[in-house]
């Protein structure tokens, strides 16, 4: 991670991925998104690639608008789990995208409509203090990379994160074929 002299470092709209050394269980294996970062505010963002293999309809009490009906659920991260959160993503050009996390369930329901895959629901996120993401970043808790729209689609994202992995290089391939558990090898 290289840094101009006094230029602030910004991550939003990259993708963390969690180093194959990684243990937390709430972060082991995972890529995030991350939608709003500032050195001294801190960081949040989503995970994207841990669906629950749920949706909306299934997870709300309430009749749900027939466009978000089928909208699938992702674990978003450890924080505020007990809450079901729209978000949309959105393409700026080839290569940058944004996230608007909390999005109102009319806005959802309209932006599904025009186009399903635009809209994710999640169940929690992820956030970080001032300075703390860049600490876990020099202690190679982290990789970042640049999304592209291939690799972001619903298919495709339970197997981001080994996808990733791979197109990092051989080192970070065996790594990652790695056991949890490495008495099991």
């Amino acid at each position: 991670m290289r840094r101009q002299a006094g230029k602030p470092q910004n991550f939003t709209g990259q993708l963390l991925v969690a180093h194959p050394s990684m243990l937390d269980p709430n972060f082991r294996r995972c890529v995030l998104f991350i939608s709003s970062h500032d050195e001294n505010e801190g960081a949040v963002g989503v995970i994207i690639n841990r669906p629950l293999d749920k949706h909306v309809s299934e997870l709300v009490t309430d009749p749900t608008p027939a466009a978000l009906a089928d909208v699938p659920v992702f674990l978003g991260g450890p924080v505020a789990t007990n809450q079901l959160m729209f978000a949309a993503f959105d393409w700026k050009g080839r290569d940058s995208l944004s996230l608007n996390q909390n999005v109102a369930l009319e806005e959802a329901h309209q932006l599904a409509e025009r186009d399903a895959s635009a809209v994710r629901a999640f169940v929690g996120y992820a956030g970080w203090t001032a300075g703390q993401l860049e600490n876990e970043l020099r202690q190679n808790a982290w990789v970042l990379q640049r999304p592209n729209r291939a690799a972001l689609t619903p298919e495709r994202l339970p197997k981001l994160w080994f996808e990733i992995m791979r197109g990092l290089g051989p080192w970070f391939k065996m790594l990652s074929a790695a056991p949890d558990d490495p008495s099991l090898n």
